[in-house]
């Protein structure tokens, strides 16, 4: 069933400062992010009707928004005011968690986090993950988020962004790292 005019006007405000948020960090431009954002929130005011309910809202929304940052970022790329990514991928995630030889450092060691089921369910977990991907470098956050948050492989992520196959899977990884040990950090301690 189609959620009424008020749900979704209600849901809208309270998704724009995390739409804003991903917008942002992919774009890196607050001007084009709010674009995308507004873009967004009409597109989804005004379809809101013809919402089948196939997902959750706040799912479909973001959908949508992954439409308009691409798109955004074309037209970004063929008006030339496109960026490339200035990879500051650096090593010292790696060093700090890994020996040598590769096992973990002592203290570096993954933590037992709970049952995932119940940890997604937390609304706290959220939050420090919000705050885990906004902590990333810049260029780590746009292709982790292209990937996992936007469902783009990678040979698209390559083309949209202009890198090697081999760097994005570097910098997933690193990424991944990063945001476990932030997690470990703000979430279990």
């Amino acid at each position: 069933m189609p959620p009424s005019a008020t749900f979704a006007a209600a849901h809208l405000t309270q998704l724009r400062p995390r739409l804003v948020a991903f917008a942002r960090l992919q774009l890196r431009d607050a001007t084009a992010a709010e674009d995308a954002v507004q873009e967004t929130l009409l597109t989804a005011f005004e379809k809101s009707a013809t919402f089948e309910g196939r997902s959750e809202f706040e799912t479909w929304v973001f959908g949508i928004l992954k439409y308009k940052i691409l798109d955004q970022l074309r037209q970004q790329r063929r008006q030339g005011t496109w960026q490339p990514l200035g990879l500051d991928v650096d090593e010292d995630t790696l060093d700090r968690l890994f020996q040598q030889d590769g096992h973990w450092q002592s203290a570096a060691r993954p933590s037992h986090w709970g049952e995932p089921e119940q940890v997604l369910e937390n609304q706290r977990f959220w939050q420090v993950f919000d705050a885990c991907l906004i902590a990333l470098p810049e260029s780590i956050a746009r292709v982790f988020t292209l990937r996992e948050l936007m469902g783009l492989s990678t040979t698209e992520i390559c083309k949209e962004i202009g890198i090697t196959e081999t760097n994005c899977w570097v910098i997933l990884h690193r990424a991944r790292l990063r945001l476990r040990e932030c997690l470990d950090h703000g979430w279990l301690n």
